[in-house]
């Protein structure tokens, strides 16, 4: 029997991408969880996994990966589904896969930061006003990008890929940032498509920490409530 694959994971957008794309390609995995709110990142076993400190990564027999990206590439030409085999094609995958990779999802990161930093009562608006303008101006492009990009489309680059899910959990956690999606009709229905494939809810919903330590936007809430930082990294 072929042994599972095993992702090192936390419930982010980007290990939601790998858990997403391992249910819709059928693929059979295990779940090792990396507690980023206890600094399980840190441990020198997922460091030699993942030099760069961060989920996910994969182990598949002898193949070991970090960056969400380049897993979601592997996992693709492992299955033969949802990665095209034509050249054009893959490239336009790969183009909108980078383009999350370089900046849907690190904007979105920073965008997120600075505005909790703005929700913590007291803070001196000269910590994040600039910063948190700066980061919305340019989620705001993005969007428009991507906007621009599914008008007329069901998706990304056509046909569904994993070109989809890499940007689909990032809006799907911090489109609020912007308002919602109200101005953007077509990621608003691209959205609500990718969002009702059963793949996708499972891929959401496999594992999540029993304590969120405020990671969650429940959580964040809740801590600015008790006055409490809610960008403080846990120790």
């Amino acid at each position: 029997m072929t042994a599972a694959i095993r992702l090192f994971y936390f419930p982010t957008p980007n290990g939601r991408k790998i858990s997403v794309a391992l249910e819709e390609m059928g693929l059979a995995y295990e779940i090792v969880p990396v507690n980023i709110l206890k600094g399980e990142q840190q441990s020198p076993d997922f460091l030699a996994i993942s030099p760069n400190n961060r989920i996910p990564a994969l182990i598949d027999g002898d193949v070991a990966i970090f960056e969400s990206g380049a897993i979601l590439q592997y996992l693709g030409r492992k299955s033969g589904l949802l990665y095209p085999l034509d050249e054009p094609a893959r490239c336009q995958v790969d183009s909108w896969l980078f383009w999350q990779m370089a900046g849907l999802g690190p904007m979105a990161g920073q965008l997120s930061w600075f505005t909790r930093v703005a929700n913590i009562p007291g803070r001196d608006p000269r910590d994040y006003s600039y910063a948190r303008h700066r980061y919305l101006k340019e989620m705001l492009r993005l969007y428009g990008v991507l906007e621009r990009q599914l008008a007329g489309r069901e998706h990304v680059c056509g046909a569904y890929s994993i070109a989809d899910i890499a940007s689909w959990t990032w809006v799907d956690q911090y489109h609020a940032q912007l308002g919602g999606l109200a101005p953007f009709p077509a990621i608003a229905a691209w959205h609500a498509r990718v969002g009702a494939r059963a793949a996708v809810q499972r891929g959401m919903t496999v594992w999540m920490p029993e304590d969120d330590g405020g990671w969650s936007a429940a959580g964040n809430a809740a801590q600015i409530a008790r006055g409490k930082d809610p960008t403080e990294r846990p120790r």
